[in-house]
């Protein structure tokens, strides 16, 4: 055996003045005189808080909390403070086949503990059961786990956050920016290496000004919560570099902090809302770090195992895995969907975040019967006075019966769009019969969202994701390239619906980059340009790669973080994304807050949006249905109704040509009522801006596969006289 894993009882240098405590609030909590320590558990028998030096090498002192009130057990520690590191040791049946995981030898972490420190060291401790023994988890292990697990620290909440508030951005000017808090600054030239990704790296000053000057006005970071690496990745010499691997709800995970105080995630907090940015945080509460009936025990399998995770009804022994990862939260139980809006309303409140994006959210509204908009926690975030007023984002899809759900969150809730996300791929590739389903995408996916009053903003719009191939490498791979990951290239989707216009990978072909460059720039414009809330992915606008790689949640390596050394394409782009970011924020028809519906307002004779042939007459139900039909022009009306109240608007009108083909299409620009001509803002066959006007009548050769805005200069405006109908030959 072991002696480092051969239990022994903890030196005791001061006994402990333990008093009865309260069961609220659960976890470890600092009143300025001594700390309140608060469990939940069931099915307990009993429980041990075990005290660590400051180091969380050596246990000091093991201490039965005192008393046990509706399911909580609580003590109080007069002589604790801020800094002290703890774990508990929970007593009860191990019985795994009736769902039961208990054994004090694995010290466990607090669900609620504010901050981590140190890290896991992957042993057969780690393990509640004896690893290769023939019962298999049946067995049941006595190696004490404490030198091989991260400890719970108490922590001293207070923060000076001066003048700051909730940003509250409005759903309409809201423009989502996806990065990964650490890959973002890795290998950032301006950001100091001791800080490289951290929280102290993103809120350096050329960051923070880079993010304000992109004109985004949301950062959703990937996961911040405290996280696990897997032992298999570890002995690849790999992480998990994205963080879907939740172990504590209310920790920031212990590498993102260079300072190792928890202040400093307040403090990047404080410095992105001062330049007007929102701070998103991607959550994972549908399945935690302890995998499935084989995995370690940590916390919560130790702490309540039957409480805590959705088990097979027919088999407690096994776990629902909902989440493909092997276990599954039970958001069904009061307690442990307290916990969850608890983590929720302390990032919110404590931490100041401004919103959340849930992944695989339909777990989190799923009953024994299958998904359920009344469930208690969507029901739950709906009605809470705070939580109601975060920004709420569901990726509301999962591997479990009736997973996929876009469109069936309730009102209050957005989702992202996977159907605008492989619409818009199609299109642009050139697939057939795509331009009605392009066109409704265009529109707010308003077959998915237009009910209950839910506003087109609830359609969270993207292209790409961190899930996925890389802008350019949509348009420069056919196939997915995950070799560095060594996993035979098996991992990752095989659907993708990129081009590679010809080449796999890098081509020194002008024609072929030059085209490619193009289609993204088509793509951008058209997440930009369409009505619901764009969501770009941070690198994407400088024509970032991970060389094919769609699944880099392992490569924390030069694959995952952004090379910030632009080459004179990647600033080119960077230029063209920051002016239709302009646009979006100087149009309000773009992000309108109705449904674009396209009938005639009986009222005001205005239809907000009229869908035209290149010859310039009313999109026909022939022409819907050709499935060889690639081009579009789509009219959005400035003076269509902007509000519930029948009155006329006062927007700009604005003109957006469509052409998928692969040949130029001659358009004939429309005559519009109010207006004298047309004034070309955008043409994405042209790699930088350059406006001109049009009269009324004009031809304009549209290149193959681009797309062009014009906006309507209105008839009044002073200084332009109507110009003579020409045609436009594209440069």
């Amino acid at each position: 055996m072991d002696r480092r894993n051969k239990p022994q009882a903890p030196q005791v240098n001061i006994p402990s003045r333990i008093r009865e405590g309260l069961p609220f609030p659960l976890g470890a909590t600092w009143d300025g005189l001594g700390v309140n320590f608060a469990l939940f558990s069931a099915h307990a028998a009993k429980v041990e808080l075990c005290l660590f030096d400051e180091s969380g090498r050596r246990e000091l002192e093991r201490i039965e909390l005192p008393e046990y009130t509706d399911e909580i057990w609580h003590g109080y520690l007069p002589d604790a403070h801020p800094g002290q590191v703890y774990g508990y040791r929970v007593h009860g049946p191990y019985a795994p086949d009736a769902g039961h995981r208990f054994n004090p030898n694995k010290l466990l972490l607090d669900p609620y503990a504010k901050q981590l420190i140190g890290a896991l060291r992957w042993s057969k401790a780690l393990y509640g059961y004896t690893v290769g023994h023939p019962d298999a988890d049946l067995s049941f292990d006595k190696h004490d786990s404490a030198p091989f697990v991260p400890k719970s620290r108490v922590i001293d909440p207070a923060f000076t956050w001066g003048r700051d508030r909730p940003m509250q951005t409005p759903w309409d000017r809201t423009l989502l920016y996806e990065t990964h808090l650490r890959g973002f600054t890795m290998r950032h030239p301006a950001v100091p290496p001791a800080v490289r990704g951290t929280c102290a790296g993103l809120m350096h000053p050329e960051v923070v000004d880079y993010l304000r000057r992109l004109g985004v006005s949301a950062l959703e970071l990937l996961p911040v919560h405290a996280f696990l690496p897997d032992q298999h990745l570890l002995e690849k010499g790999m992480s998990n570099y994205w963080g879907y691997n939740s172990i504590g709800f209310f920790a920031p995970h212990p590498r993102y902090l260079a300072s190792g105080k928890i202040q400093e995630f307040k403090e990047m907090v404080a410095h992105l809302h001062d330049a007007g940015l929102e701070v998103i945080l991607d959550v994972v509460y549908n399945h935690t770090a302890e995998g499935n009936e084989l995995g370690p025990t940590l916390s919560m399998r130790g702490i309540d195992n039957a409480t805590y995770y959705r088990l097979q009804s027919d088999a407690p022994r096994l776990y629902v895995n909902d989440s493909g990862t092997g276990n599954t939260l039970d958001l069904s139980h009061p307690c442990v969907l307290q916990m969850v809006t608890d983590s929720l309303r302390y990032w919110a409140t404590e931490m100041h975040v401004d919103g959340f994006r849930f992944d695989l959210a339909t777990i989190l509204g799923r009953e024994p019967e299958g998904f359920d908009e009344r469930h208690a926690f969507l029901v739950a975030c709906r009605q809470d006075p705070v939580l109601r007023q975060t920004k709420l984002i569901a990726e509301p899809w999962d591997c479990g019966p009736g997973g996929y759900q876009v469109g069936g969150f309730p009102p209050g809730w957005a989702e992202w769009n996977d159907q605008f996300r492989d619409t818009v791929r199609t299109f642009w590739k050139g697939d057939y019969n795509r331009l009605a389903d392009f066109a409704r995408r265009l529109a707010g996916s308003a077959d998915l969202f237009d009910q209950r009053g839910r506003r087109p903003f609830a359609s969270i719009n993207f292209v790409t994701a961190h899930d996925g191939f890389t802008l350019r490498d949509l348009v420069s791979y056919d196939r997915k390239h995950n070799e560095a990951n060594d996993e035979n290239n098996r991992d990752g989707s095989d659907h993708n619906l990129s081009w590679n216009h010809g080449v796999e990978g890098p081509s020194d072909d002008p024609q072929i980059n030059a085209l490619r460059l193009r289609q993204m720039r088509n793509l951008f414009a058209t997440l930009l340009f369409s009505q619901g809330t764009p969501m770009l992915v941070a690198g994407d606008e400088f024509a970032r790669t991970q060389h094919g790689n769609n699944n880099a949640y392992c490569q924390d390596s030069e694959i995952g973080w952004l090379n910030w050394d632009l080459d004179a394409d990647g600033q080119t782009l960077l230029d063209f994304v920051r002016h239709l970011i302009r646009l979006r924020l100087r149009f309000p028809i773009l992000r309108r807050g109705r449904f674009l519906v396209g009938a005639r307002h009986e009222e005001l004779d205005i239809k907000d949006v009229t869908w035209l042939t290149p010859a310039g007459t009313e999109m026909t139900t022939e022409r819907w249905e050709d499935g060889h039909n690639r081009c579009l022009a789509m009219l959005l009306d400035g003076r269509a109704q902007p509000t519930g109240i029948p009155r006329s608007g006062a927007d700009s009108t604005l003109l957006l040509l469509v052409n998928a083909h692969h040949e130029r299409v001659e358009f004939h620009l429309p005559e519009v009522p109010e207006g004298s001509r047309w004034r070309r803002l955008v043409d994405t066959n042209q790699p930088t801006v350059e406006e001109d006007t049009f009269a009324f009548a004009s031809r304009y050769g549209v290149t193959g596969r681009s797309l062009l805005l014009f906006e309507l200069i209105r008839s009044d405006t002073p200084g332009h006289p109507d110009e003579a109908p020409v045609f436009c030959e594209p440069r």
